[in-house]
């Protein structure tokens, strides 16, 4: 691997449509009113979360299971904020849609104003060739209700290049969540 990529790689791979919408600079405020940042970084890129977000219930007393999961287990919400409760959960995807190059591995991990309040971003690979809408999960570890932002920042994309193609793609091997667009539940 060559390494994490700058904001100018970033912003050339943006123009070859690896992020719809792109973003070329860190937006912090938006109509004079501060907001948790998102765009190009440094080394990465902060992506936004979607107003459509699946709160996690417990109200039907389902298991939850990888292999059978219940649509029942969640309240679907769309709004520009949502409260997550104590030591619960809830789904989004991402404002931005990806189109991974074949010799790129993407890696999105949550960023620190939300985990400095305890709300973690689960941390999750974005394959060569994958494209789609990132579907987030995030946890609210705290024993208090926690408030999440819609079209706000929610986490941050690093960008490993490799100096060779990889052999065989997420694209070649037919992944299950390619081209997914929205909150997409777990397959097998």
């Amino acid at each position: 691997m060559s390494g994490i990529k700058s904001d100018r790689w970033i912003a050339e791979m943006a123009e070859k449509g690896m992020i719809d919408p792109f973003e070329p600079k860190q937006v912090r405020e938006i109509n004079g009113r501060k907001i948790i940042s998102y765009g190009t970084s440094s080394y990465g890129y902060d992506v936004r979360c979607a107003r459509q977000f699946k709160i996690f219930t417990n109200i039907n007393s389902a298991i939850v299971d990888p292999k059978n999961f219940s649509e029942a287990s969640f309240v679907d919400v769309e709004a520009d904020e949502i409260i997550i409760p104590p030591n619960s959960f809830a789904l989004t995807h991402t404002v931005e849609y990806f189109r991974i190059p074949r010799d790129i591995l993407t890696i999105c991990m949550g960023k620190s104003t939300y985990a400095r309040c305890g709300m973690i971003i689960n941390v999750t690979p974005l394959e060569p060739e994958w494209e789609g809408h990132v579907t987030l999960e995030i946890s609210n570890t705290t024993p208090l209700p926690a408030k999440v932002y819609a079209n706000e920042g929610i986490a941050q994309m690093l960008f490993l290049q490799s100096d060779e193609i990889c052999l065989t793609s997420y694209k070649d091997r037919g992944g299950k969540y390619q081209g997914q667009k929205g909150v997409t539940l777990p397959r097998t």
